[in-house]
C-alpha cells in the first residue's frame, strides 16, 4: 500500500484548468480498484492519494497517467506502508 503526497508546482489557476481531467483520472483508478482514498490538502497546496497497488513500478506507471503529472503541475512523494493495525471499520486493509 502506498501514500502519495502531491505538491503543486504552479499557481492554482493552472491546476484548476486540469481539475476535470484529474477527476476523470481518479474515477478510472477507483473503478479499477487502484485507489482507495484521495483528497486535497488544506491549505490547498496539493493532494493525497492512498493506493491499494502493491507494486511500486505499477504505481509509478499509473501516476504517470495523471494529467497533473503529465502537465508538470505537481511533484509526487510516495511512501510505502505495510498496515499492521487498523480500526474495525478499516480492518479490510490489513
Amino acid at each position: 500500500m502506498f501514500i502519495v503526497s502531491l505538491t503543486y508546482l504552479v499557481p492554482l489557476e493552472q491546476v484548476d484548468a486540469f481539475i476535470p481531467e484529474h477527476v476523470s483520472y481518479l474515477n478510472e483508478q477507483y473503478a479499477k480498484g487502484r485507489f482507495i482514498l484521495s483528497g486535497r490538502k488544506e491549505p490547498r497546496t496539493g493532494g493525497v492519494i492512498i493506493s491499494a497497488i502493491a507494486d511500486r513500478k505499477k504505481l509509478n506507471d499509473v501516476l504517470a497517467e495523471d494529467p497533473f503529472h503529465r502537465e508538470g503541475l505537481a511533484s509526487y512523494e510516495v511512501t510505502e506502508i505495510v498496515p499492521t493495525k487498523a480500526s474495525e471499520k478499516l480492518a479490510f486493509l490489513l
